[in-house]
């Protein structure tokens, strides 16, 4: 009996994983990686981090507070109740219209989750966030980017956006507005169109970035004059259209992980479906709740990154530099070896993003920080060659 148990076990097939494991991306992002540092001997303490796209500023001294009175020994509300409806109260909207999620990262992959089966066709305007191609490409989904170019300052343009809809008549269409990491702005007018034209493709709009829109050097642009971060509806509520939010990073969240969902309550009853339980900290529930009430210091902040980011690119101009146009306090830089400049830079203990996981290896990304750190940069860019 033994002996026939071996053989059974030896001749079973070993565990394989589904086959489109294999075709997802690679993970690449912006932010710190120690082993890198490690090998560099570099300490983290002394990097500056122009890598990441938050504000500099961090989160109001009133959000650190509340954290302290957090219960670490009991379990978060699974439905982040008390979030949801700060949010439904800030935009006037009911919170079974509102899903909270992991950072919205999570929810784009719950997207995924809920919409998409093998074969389906997914369009993603590009060069955009890896994380839409990924999630589509563990379901199965075939994903075509259109992508805007360098020499045409990365502009969208809707007409070529509408043909390729009207060709490839997508599940699912993911869109990043404000875009990253071009600093492009479409406005939403255009994707209602869009949306009207084609009710049985589910737009999905990246509004991670859409605070730092509302701000200028000196102070809040008129179209947004009466309005605080995270306050305001920018799109109609559609069936087919599915809205998502970051705090992580105009509100200074990143480390809690911290996003929401718009969209009408059945679509997004459909998400938490497949919602993994507790996805939102307590920690996280509690500090957005308190972001949401601390609109005059956030406001204050990306006014002040505003200022900055106008600085910065005027220092670069000043050095012969030419960053593309952005409407966000980032921006793309053509030095015409993006991997090598980074590594030029980074032993200066300055960090900027490679574009090549975008499709750019000839441009970093930088996002601007505190006056401060940014005369650091220029001063380090004065003595970094580039061909850009």
């Amino acid at each position: 009996m033994k002996a026939l148990r071996k053989k059974l076990m030896h001749s079973a097939a070993d565990p394989e994983p589904r086959p489109e494991t294999a075709q997802v991306p690679v993970a690449v992002h912006g932010g710190i990686d120690p082993a890198e540092l490690e090998r560099l001997g570099l300490d983290a303490r002394e990097l500056v981090d122009f890598s990441v796209n938050t504000n500099p500023f961090g989160p109001a001294p009133e959000v650190r507070k509340v954290l302290e009175d957090v219960p670490l020994d009991r379990y978060p509300d699974p439905d982040a109740s008390a979030f949801r409806q700060a949010l439904a109260e800030s935009f006037g909207a009911s919170s079974a219209e509102i899903l909270a999620g992991n950072g919205a990262s999570e929810l784009i992959w719950l997207v995924a989750l809920t919409f998409l089966n093998r074969g389906d066709r997914v369009m993603i305007l590009g060069p955009t966030y890896g994380e839409y191609a990924r999630a589509a490409a563990i379901m199965g989904a075939t994903v075509t980017t259109l992508s805007a170019q360098p020499d045409d300052d990365f502009a969208i343009h809707p007409d070529q956006v509408y043909r390729a809809l009207r060709r490839l008549r997508p599940k699912v269409v993911f869109l990043c507005n404000p875009n990253n990491p071009t600093g492009t702005f479409l406005e939403p007018e255009t994707i209602v169109f869009w949306a009207r034209k084609f009710p049985g493709t589910m737009f999905v709009v990246d509004e991670a970035y859409l605070g730092f829109a509302n701000w200028r050097a000196g102070g809040v642009s008129p179209r947004w004059e009466n309005e605080t971060p995270h306050r305001g509806l920018t799109l109609p509520a559609r069936q087919n259209v599915l809205r998502l939010r970051s705090m992580t990073k105009d509100l200074g969240l990143a480390g809690l992980r911290l996003g929401y969902a718009l969209a009408p309550q059945e679509v997004i009853g459909w998400l938490a479906r497949v919602r993994p339980p507790w996805s939102v900290n307590a920690l996280a529930q509690a500090a957005g709740i308190e972001a949401l009430r601390r609109g005059d210091y956030y406001r204050d902040c990306l006014t002040l990154l505003a200022t900055a980011k106008a600085e910065v690119v005027a220092g670069l101009n000043t050095l012969s530099y030419q960053p593309a146009p952005s409407a966000l306090p980032f921006f793309l830089l053509p030095v015409g070896n993006g991997e090598a400049f980074r590594l030029a830079l980074l032993k200066k203990c300055i960090l900027v993003r490679d574009g090549a996981s975008f499709g750019l290896p000839e441009f970093v990304r930088i996002a601007a920080r505190r006056p401060e750190d940014n005369a650091r940069l220029l001063a380090a860019l004065a003595e970094v060659p580039h061909a850009g």
